[in-house]
């Protein structure tokens, strides 16, 4: 794959100043929007896509909640549509995780996923119905002191898997740390990652002292990597995001993993008032499904077409 340097040729430029300017809405207006949660515990943390609807005008999508106490949901179902979305918590089934911050479908293995708990610990899953059965789990490698992760994505091509990760960062201070390495899955499902690689990334936007650089990763079929970036100044706001293209990134057919950052990410939409942390490319469209974890004002989903730029 060839791995261009991301220039700000005139056409790009001007498709992100109206992206841009159709994302920046305030919260509650008529700006595509949809309510999915209305409280800490339903906001959304984690995108995967599962499948289209029977009807063809939807998806399906399992959705994570980072709640940290026993008992509250975990997983849930997102049935998505124009005008619509509704959510219905998923039953778990396993070793119960803490702090679910991320969720990926496995290329090649129907119904299964990978989702990151915050302190770095990877479950796999098998999805049927209404049910999530924990296969195994374990701590992803090279953890760095005072890490924090909010996303995870999977790369595909020949046969091969890589992984993409990254604690989050901490404003001005902490700039994120990306990682990525070779994926491969054990017989008894236990997931094995290969030689790590890590590169540090700082957002075009937001930069306040509450930024969180990397909140979530989606990576397009062309090997280009989103990332949204938020800030958080507390239950209660107020809140700021944006989604960028951060860069490029590539499994090779010889089981290794290259990732390539853009030293200007360009920034495709920003977003007052909302948190966003999770950003999914949905296969077959040009269409990112965001969502977001707004902790007290709950939850939202809308898409747009930042996947096809």
């Amino acid at each position: 794959m060839k791995f261009p340097t991301l220039p700000r040729a005139a056409w790009l430029s001007a498709a992100t100043a109206l992206l841009t300017l159709y994302a920046t809405a305030p919260a509650g207006a008529a700006d595509g929007w949809q309510r999915v949660g209305t409280d800490t515990r339903s906001g959304v943390s984690g995108i995967a896509y599962e499948s289209r609807t029977g009807s063809g005008a939807g998806i399906d999508a399992l959705v994570v909640h980072d709640n940290k106490k026993s008992g509250l949901p975990h997983l849930s179902r997102l049935t998505h549509s124009a005008g619509s979305a509704d959510v219905a918590p998923l039953t778990w089934d396993g070793p119960e995780p803490v702090d679910l911050e991320a969720v990926e479908a496995v290329p090649g293995k129907p119904g299964e996923y990978m989702a990151l708990a915050g302190r770095g610990i990877a479950y796999h899953l098998k999805v049927a119905g209404s049910t999530a059965t924990v296969v195994d789990y374990t701590p992803l490698p090279a953890i760095g002191e005072g890490d924090d992760f909010e996303s995870f994505a999977l790369v595909h091509r020949d046969g091969q898997l890589a992984a993409l990760w990254a604690d989050r960062g901490a404003g001005t201070g902490r700039a994120a740390t990306l990682y990525a390495a070779p994926l491969s899955f054990a017989p008894w499902g236990e997931a094995k990652f290969g030689t790590v690689t890590r590169q540090t990334y700082r957002a075009p936007y937001p930069t306040d002292t509450g930024t969180r650089h990397i909140s979530d990763i989606s990576v397009t079929d062309s090997g280009r990597i989103l990332v949204s970036s938020a800030s958080d100044a507390g239950d209660d706001g107020p809140f700021n995001s944006a989604v960028s293209a951060a860069g490029w990134a590539t499994a090779s057919a010889e089981g290794g993993v290259r990732v390539v950052l853009s030293p200007r990410p360009t920034v495709l939409g920003r977003f007052p008032h909302y948190k966003i942390e999770a950003v999914e490319c949905l296969p077959g469209t040009a269409d990112a499904l965001l969502g977001t974890d707004d902790e007290n004002v709950g939850g939202y989903v809308r898409t747009l077409p930042f996947c096809g730029i």
